[in-house]
């Protein structure tokens, strides 16, 4: 059994420092991220809590290069050759509903023109690890909402990214599939160990998925805690949390996160009055 890697001592694949972000909008300027200071290590399942509005998403747009902060700066070390800096996998349906399975899961390694034999080869290893083979030939509008981010996973690791990016990728799903789909995850990522930077809104998630988890204030966002996950790995579950050190590091977790989700609430609440 593997143990929870240790990344207190490896070298850090991001580094945020002073990161801020703001926003022009007709009631003045809104800060989205304030001061945020981070190393995630090469490795790491990085995991970011928070309450609506707090800016994780506006943070994963930066890391994509989909924004540009408005001060502070952001390092990545640069990938390894033939490899892309990142994927992205959002939180709603991103399938292109014109393609089939195999055509979505092969997107990114279409457009970087590997040769036909990796792509076969790669996407097919992808789609079994997510029991997909036989819908490879399907469309979107075809399988369930669970089967689509299957296929969004796929895509993303077939793409073979640095860093993995993924916005609330199962918000959207019942229960069962959510606890099917983070099962899945986290024996691809086994395969890989890939850098990941997972935003959440479930603590349960958060603390099943993560090597480290970021609390994150309301807004503005800061960083409010980083807590590391002492659960050793390859992980199980439901066998995990049915342990009482896992119900306690999410009682924990709630208890500091709390008082952020309520703070967030008034400031609604003030908004909608003023309004």
């Amino acid at each position: 059994m593997q143990t929870n890697s240790n990344h207190q001592d490896a070298v850090p694949k991001i580094q945020l420092q002073n990161l801020t972000k703001s926003f022009q909008t007709a009631g003045g300027v809104v800060t989205a991220l304030d001061n945020v200071s981070l190393d995630i290590p090469t490795g790491c399942f990085f995991m970011i809590v928070g309450p609506s509005g707090c800016g994780k998403t506006t943070l994963l747009r930066i890391l994509a290069g989909l924004e540009a902060p408005t001060s502070g700066s952001v390092k990545v070390s640069a990938p390894a050759a033939n490899r892309p800096a990142n994927s992205m996998v959002f939180q709603g349906d991103s399938l292109f509903p014109w393609m089939t399975v195999f055509e979505n899961a092969a997107y990114g390694l279409t457009l970087r023109n590997r040769p036909k034999g990796e792509i076969d080869d790669t996407v097919g290893h992808y789609l079994n690890r997510i029991g997909m083979t036989k819908f490879a030939k399907a469309y979107p509008h075809q399988l369930s909402g669970g089967m689509r981010q299957r296929v969004s996973i796929a895509r993303a690791f077939a793409n073979d990214p640095d860093i993995l990016l993924m916005d609330e990728p199962f918000s959207a799903l019942d229960e069962q599939n959510k606890l099917l789909l983070q099962e899945e995850l986290l024996r691809i990522w086994d395969e890989t160990r890939k850098t990941v930077l997972f935003i959440t809104h479930s603590v349960d998630e958060a603390v099943t998925l993560g090597d480290r988890i970021m609390i994150m204030t309301a807004q503005p966002g800061r960083a409010k805690q980083i807590i590391d996950v002492p659960f050793e790995r390859p992980r199980e579950v439901l066998s995990l949390r049915a342990r009482p050190a896992y119900g306690e590091l999410v009682y924990s977790i709630w208890g500091q996160l709390r008082d952020e989700v309520q703070a967030a609430r008034s400031q609604d609440e003030k908004r909608s009055i003023k309004a």
